[in-house]
């Protein structure tokens, strides 16, 4: 439809990563250049009461919401009626929970208007599983590249892991829940193998005290 050509960029890491950090740097410095773009967030994430993206180190930007059933591909079309020009760059955070209809919506609005779309997100879930809009961004991104963090061991943080209050990592329960630092640590694979061992072996230990008791009763 247009000559422009435009990329969908994926740009993952594990939380604690900077993702949107860097997202909201990449906002300042296009409005320095005087380059048109818009911030777009899934509502799944409820942290905030407004729609803003805000950062742990203090800074935000406005955002429009996008809903389980938004439609992108339509939603920018209004969006470029609405301002009577093309934006030159979509710039979405959380993209892990976009649908994977979502992405392909994403991926028409950079074939068919020449808009860039950089997706940050999250890789995997607290079970080590690709969430569906991060698989399908893997799929059919143009650019994937990955922010790099430390584990305190100093090997590359991969797992996010969830935590309970003891500090010890959950293994069951829904995909998606929202929570920060008291909830989500990131860790690297051998840190978190390491650690659901030795939360394995003190869960056997108590079994084994207790048929110790019982067989000097009997």
């Amino acid at each position: 439809m247009m000559n422009r050509k435009g990329k969908l960029y994926f740009r993952y890491g594990t939380m604690g990563s900077a993702k949107t950090a860097l997202l909201l740097t990449t906002a300042y410095n296009f409005e320095e250049r005087n380059i048109n773009y818009l911030c777009l967030k899934p509502v799944i994430d409820t942290r905030e009461s407004r729609n803003v993206i805000r950062s742990r180190i203090g800074i935000e930007r406005e955002c429009r919401w996008i809903y389980h059933d938004t439609n992108l591909y339509e939603l920018v079309k209004d969006v470029y009626r609405e301002s009577g020009t093309v934006i030159d760059w979509f710039l979405i955070d959380e993209a892990q929970f976009l649908t994977e209809q979502q992405v392909d919506q994403l991926s028409r609005v950079v074939d068919d208007f020449g808009s860039s779309v950089i997706c940050f997100g999250l890789r995997t879930d607290f079970k080590s599983r690709l969430f569906e809009g991060s698989r399908r961004l893997f799929e059919l991104a143009d650019t994937i590249d990955e922010i790099k963090s430390t584990c305190n061991c100093g090997n590359k943080t991969i797992i996010n892991a969830r935590i309970d209050a003891n500090g010890d990592f959950v293994e069951e329960g829904a995909q998606v829940e929202i929570g920060g630092d008291d909830r989500y640590v990131a860790v690297c694979r051998k840190c978190w193998r390491n650690k659901r061992i030795e939360q394995s072996s003190r869960a056997v230990l108590p079994l084994f005290d207790d048929e110790a008791g019982n067989n000097e009763d009997i």
